[in-house]
């Protein structure tokens, strides 16, 4: 019975596709992070070619740091699907909304968030780090996923006329 909770983070509750770039980055960027050394420097290159050296190393400092209290004060570990997989896991859905949330500006609803991932006192910096991540994803100028199929679609397939 404990395997079942401890893994119900990782159900899958959606797909990548059905969010918009911000959250889709947060959880695709949080699975190279969590995938290794070589997955990480990739974090960085792409932080760095988007916006530079320097406001890279800001945004990579800023998510090193929110996921280093993920792991020491998470409430349990985040649960996550591979790097390339389609699938939305409940604990990733959970990361995306609480990045859109706090880069919204909506700050009362990112803490209370942060509170289903890290105790209640990590929170309010969680919720800041969140902020300040997702301000440097929306400067990256990412797409959601769905913009992109949608785009190459229309690059390879004939406009449908609805009416």
């Amino acid at each position: 019975m404990t395997d079942i909770a401890e893994n119900r983070g990782g159900a899958p509750v959606g797909f990548i596709t059905e969010l918009d770039g911000i959250e889709a980055a947060s959880v695709i960027y949080l699975r190279l992070w969590c995938d290794g050394a070589e997955s990480q420097s990739q974090v960085w290159n792409d932080f760095a070619s988007c916006l530079g050296a320097d406001q890279g190393r800001r945004a990579l400092n800023t998510f090193q740091e929110l996921c280093a209290l993920c792991t020491q004060h998470g409430r349990r570990p985040l649960m996550r699907h591979s790097v390339n997989c389609k699938c939305l896991g409940a604990d990733e859905a959970c990361f995306a909304n609480f990045i859109a949330t706090a880069v919204m500006g909506e700050r009362e609803d990112a803490m209370l968030i942060a509170t289903l991932i890290v105790r209640p006192d990590v929170a309010p910096l969680l919720a800041s780090l969140a902020t300040d991540f997702g301000l440097a994803l929306k400067r990256m100028n990412l797409r959601a996923p769905r913009q992109m199929v949608a785009k190459d679609q229309r690059l390879h397939t004939q406009p449908i006329t609805l009416h």
